[in-house]
């Protein structure tokens, strides 16, 4: 197995940052409706900082390993740095290649963080 795979089912069998966030102040679900993965991101942002963020859903290794290193990538950074990632970014935190299949798998994290941050909690 290739040090990324290991990375990937590392963060897949022992994410970072899931769970519920209370107090979110941003919030935002996403599905994958070609395999059935499903994501839920809350956010916690302080003065256009990331305070916190974590996440809960269902899917494969690749989508749920995405939100993990996604979560540690954006967490304490600016509101504008985590939106102007791209796929690429993300592409190159889980380090491998994914087939078009499975490229959606692994953007369903950006995707839902994104539409997070762009819909602010009441």
């Amino acid at each position: 197995m290739s040090l990324y795979q290991d990375l990937i089912l590392d963060h897949y069998r022992n994410p970072r940052n899931q769970g519920e966030l209370k107090g979110a102040t941003h919030n935002a679900e996403a599905s994958n409706l070609s395999c059935g993965d499903t994501l839920h991101i809350d956010i916690i942002v302080k003065n256009d900082i990331i305070d916190d963020v974590k996440f809960s859903g269902s899917g494969c290794a690749v989508s749920q390993a995405s939100a993990s290193l996604l979560t540690e990538c954006i967490k304490k950074e600016s509101v504008k740095k985590a939106l102007a990632l791209e796929p690429k970014d993300i592409l190159e935190l889980l380090g491998v290649t994914l087939s078009p299949t499975r490229l959606k798998c692994g953007l369903l994290s950006l995707e839902t963080m994104k539409k997070a941050l762009h819909e602010k909690n009441n």
